[in-house]
C-alpha cells in the first residue's frame, strides 16, 4: 500500500473542522505519513485562518464582510478536501505554500 492510501484517512479527517484536525495530527504521530503530514498543514492553515478573520471582523466592527471570509474558506476546503480525496498534493493558491513553511512544527 502506498503512503497516499494509508495516510488518506489522516489527511481527509484533517479537513472536518478544527477539531478533526487536532485529531488527525495525533493520528499522524506514530507512523508518520507525508501525504498526511501536507494535508494537515494545509488543513490547520485553512481553520485557522477562517477563525482569525471571524474574530477580527467581528472586533473590527466589519462583520457584514463575514460573508466574504465564508466564501474564501469554503473554496479553499472544497480545493483542499478534493485534493485529498484525489491523493495529490498541490499546494492551495496564493497561502498553501505559506502554510507548509509556517506550520513546519505539525510533522
Amino acid at each position: 500500500m502506498s503512503g497516499i492510501e494509508t495516510g488518506k484517512t489522516t489527511a481527509i479527517v484533517a479537513y472536518i473542522t478544527i477539531v478533526g484536525c487536532l485529531i488527525a495530527i495525533t493520528m499522524n504521530l506514530e507512523p508518520k505519513n507525508a501525504f498526511a503530514r501536507f494535508h494537515i498543514r494545509q488543513a490547520f492553515g485553512i481553520h485557522l485562518l477562517f477563525h482569525a478573520l471571524a474574530i477580527l471582523l467581528t472586533y473590527s466592527g466589519l462583520a457584514y464582510v463575514s460573508i466574504i471570509a465564508y466564501i474564501v474558506y469554503m473554496v479553499l476546503w472544497v480545493l483542499g478536501f478534493v485534493q485529498a480525496l484525489n491523493g495529490k498534493t498541490k499546494p492551495l493558491p496564493v497561502i498553501g505554500s505559506y502554510f507548509q513553511k509556517w506550520f513546519t512544527f505539525i510533522s
